[in-house]
């Protein structure tokens, strides 16, 4: 058995699939309101912040995947994310569980150092404090040998479907709602986006190879990165029209966090929206040279598809 912990999200459901087509039959999704993504998938109601609750979830179960999303508030990650983090520990050291926690880059400095597996946890933002956190802890008890676990970490995210990220937000929402896009800060700073269905792919792949444990691991992104300007000319050139938008600077965006939490709580990833963002992803290529990698066109190209956006 297989168990995705917060199964839900864009990531557990792609999880879910690939798992089903290439892994195993028997996969249990565990959550407040668990959905079946495969027809023969087993549910578990369960609340993570429920130490019986988990312990429960990870009964004869070999790996756990840790995928859940919390609410975008500073606040609830501080308070939420360890007292996860420890529960699943705890849950996977009871039932010998290995597991695979899906993590991502908001620990990381907001500098333009490239990114690799040993960049230090050193973020000074509240959310990147709580993930740099929960992260340590589950590094303490991979090094204590309490339990078995690996970590996928992904830059932001781009996709088809519900695909939650800045970039879906503001460029193809705002087309699929026959709107101007925006974009944030800067069109000229080099972008890292993650395709999400390859961040599944990946995971499920990492989490079925036994010797990736102990280790973190930058899930796959394509190389050949691009602005957002670069962004825009190819939906541009994709669509055979052109695509105008507008950037916002970062007054706006501070006197729109007056009126708005959501931008409030975005306020302290800003800086990496100034800079190129270069997430490197070459120790997971050279382990998985046969991983195909969905380059930026092809990503845009799907998503276009998918929203329907003429």
């Amino acid at each position: 058995m297989q168990v995705i912990l917060g199964a839900n999200g864009i990531i557990g459901e792609g999880l879910a699939k690939e798992l089903r087509t290439n892994y195993t039959s028997e996969i249990k999704l565990v959550g407040r309101h668990p959905k079946k993504v495969n027809h023969d998938d087993v549910l578990f109601k369960g609340d993570l912040l429920n130490p019986e609750d988990v312990n429960k979830a990870l009964e004869n179960s070999e790996i756990a995947y840790l995928t859940v999303g919390l609410p975008y508030k500073s606040k609830v990650w501080l308070r939420d994310w360890p007292k996860i983090m420890q529960n699943v520990i705890s849950g996977c050291k009871v039932n010998h569980c290995k597991l695979v926690y899906f993590d991502n880059t908001y620990a990381y400095p907001q500098d333009t150092k490239i990114q690799k597996e040993k960049t230090p946890l050193t973020s000074e933002g509240k959310k990147g404090k709580a993930k740099k956190i929960a992260t340590q802890m589950l590094l303490n008890a991979i090094e204590a040998k309490e339990i078995k676990a690996v970590i996928c970490r992904a830059p932001e995210f781009y996709g088809p479907d519900k695909t939650q990220s800045i970039t879906n937000t503001l460029i193809f929402e705002k087309l699929k709602a026959d709107k101007k896009p925006k974009v944030l800060l800067k069109d000229d700073v080099l972008r890292t986006l993650i395709y999400t269905p390859d961040a599944s792919k990946a995971m499920a792949l990492i989490g079925n190879t036994p010797e990736t444990y102990g280790q973190t691991w930058h899930l796959p992104c394509d190389d050949h990165r691009l602005t957002y300007k670069g962004i825009m000319k190819e939906i541009s050139k994709q669509l055979g029209r052109p695509i105008k938008y507008n950037r916002l600077p970062s007054f706006t965006l501070k006197i729109a966090s007056l009126f708005s939490k959501n931008i409030k709580e975005t306020l302290e990833l800003l800086p990496r929206y100034t800079i190129d963002n270069i997430f490197d992803s070459s120790k997971f290529k050279n382990r998985f040279p046969d991983f195909e990698v969905t380059s930026y066109q092809e990503g845009i190209r799907n998503i276009i598809d998918d929203y329907e956006i003429k």
